[in-house]
């Protein structure tokens, strides 16, 4: 069994550091705050429970977006906290989780409230509500914009034995980010169905509409929440990579001469990067160096615990 000399490692994989979903999801809470403050004065102001309304629709959002904001400096000021096994990736992921929760209770209260006015219509002040909804399609328009543009991340670093890869951090993958992104969708689709609802209605009277848009926006939101549930849930309980990954690093160890892998396991330890535990039996003389050094480059892997088995060993030693 090959064994390698105790040495000190980090598990922070860059985590100390901010990144410009961190940025870009601050500046969205920044721009929320500020129109809920404008709707809220306006609609005291003026007398408008339409603005009043939306005003605390945007603070709602605020909150969950702030959520978000949090988990992220959480994680960078814990960085480098030895309680946490493998640093503080998987905090993205549980913040992540939570703002999906968030998500869909609010699909569940579209959906509630409009079954509800399906059936039990109310009075629209059709100018002023469609103020109020072309003012939050440009608020979450910008948001949708901010978050969306020059996507990327930062490269994360690491060791050996425990061996910790130079792989691209993965955007698509920080699901504290894409949270914070199906919100402001969230918020900028309603806004898009309902404008298209209350032209309607306004001036085809089909008031019917405003409600079975909600109910459509209702279902939408609630995929987009089902979606990042899913996504975020598995990472939380360190399910194993898809068969594909685990396939192209079996593959990579097994293309040497009398070697096979025995036992291997891969997971999500963070946005974009992951660990692995494999064991190694071989005919060969080569150590744990040389089989790390075959791991795939795009395969994400930060941290690796490899164990080699020595067959011809064990046998002289009989």
């Amino acid at each position: 069994m090959s064994r390698k000399p105790a040495k000190r490692y980090d598990h922070v994989f860059g985590q100390d550091k901010p990144n410009a979903g961190e940025r870009k999801t601050l500046l969205v809470v920044v721009v929320t705050l500020v129109t809920m403050v404008v709707e809220i004065g306006a609609g005291l102001v003026f007398g408008s429970m339409a603005l009043l309304a939306d005003g605390l629709h945007m603070g709602s959002h605020a909150v969950a977006l702030g959520i978000a904001v949090i988990a992220y400096r959480y994680a960078r000021k814990h960085a480098t906290d030895p309680r946490f096994s493998f640093g503080t990736g998987k905090i993205n992921a549980l913040a992540g989780y939570s703002g999906a929760i968030l998500l869909g209770v609010f699909s569940l209260w579209m959906a509630v409230e409009s079954f509800h006015r399906l059936y039990a219509p109310v009075d629209i002040e059709f100018n002023q509500a469609l103020v109020v909804a072309v003012l939050g399609l440009l608020v979450n328009g910008a948001s949708v914009f901010i978050l969306s543009s020059g996507r990327g991340g930062q490269d994360h670093h690491g060791h050996d034995h425990h061996d910790h890869g130079h792989h691209h951090h993965d955007h698509s993958e920080d699901h504290n980010f894409r949270s914070a992104y199906f919100h402001v969708m969230a918020d900028a689709l309603t806004s898009v169905l309902a404008i298209a609802a209350l032209l309607a209605a306004k001036f085809y009277a089909l008031n019917w509409l405003d409600p079975v848009m909600g109910i459509v926006g209702a279902a939408l939101v609630a995929r987009w929440a089902y979606t990042l549930i899913g996504a975020t849930a598995w990472v939380l309980l360190d399910r194993q990579a898809p068969a594909a990954e685990l396939d192209a690093v079996k593959n990579a160890v097994e293309s040497q001469p009398d070697t096979r892998v025995i036992d291997l396991h891969v997971w999500s330890i963070g946005p974009g990067y992951k660990a692995a535990v494999l064991t190694v039996e071989t005919e060969t003389g080569h150590d744990a160096e040389h089989f790390l050094s075959l791991l795939p480059e795009d395969s994400g892997i930060m941290h690796t615990t490899l164990e080699v088995v020595h067959m011809k060993r064990e046998r002289t030693d009989e």
